[in-house]
């Protein structure tokens, strides 16, 4: 009986510890991860002349989603990085059109204004089709409030035009 409450006293000991130093440390981290809020802007590069105004992306609305949904190069721990970081989506010409709309070739993907539609549009399609699916399945409504908001899919919704 005594071993086993010195035992355990022992583990409690150590974890309090471990809790405590860990505390001390946590704002010492080199990779805190910043994670914003609201919405964030997403507009083409300062070297492209856009045709569309750029886009109010609702990132606080994508909470559910994991952070590798997007950020697909993230490793869990250096600072993310956005789309059109060097080496990830930075091309600012479109290098060919797509044969069907948001099928783009890997090449093709590394243009910064692809890779958001495909993501994006591209997840909002495919929530719709679910959603068609499962009103379909439980008789519903498109409109019932029951489905999941799907997010917009053309072209006015995401570039609203200020009047």
């Amino acid at each position: 009986m005594q071993k086993t409450g010195i035992a355990i006293l022992c583990l409690m000991i150590a974890l309090l510890t471990g809790g405590v130093l860990g505390i001390a440390g946590a704002g010492e981290s080199e990779s805190e991860v910043c994670i914003p809020m609201g919405s964030i802007s997403l507009a083409a590069p300062d070297s492209v002349e856009p045709q569309r105004p750029g886009v109010e992306f609702p990132h606080s609305v994508h909470f559910d989603y994991s952070c590798k949904e997007c950020h697909h190069k993230w490793d869990n721990e250096s600072a993310i990085q956005g789309c059109m970081t060097s080496g990830c989506h930075d091309l600012t010409e479109s290098p060919e059109k797509p044969v069907k709309h948001l099928q783009y070739t890997d090449e093709a993907i590394i243009y910064y204004k692809f890779a958001f539609h495909k993501q994006c549009i591209g997840c909002h399609k495919e929530l719709k089709e679910l959603n068609r699916e499962a009103a379909e399945a439980l008789r519903l409504n498109d409109d019932d409030t029951r489905l999941s908001a799907t997010g917009p899919t053309g072209c006015k919704a995401c570039h609203a035009v200020e009047e």
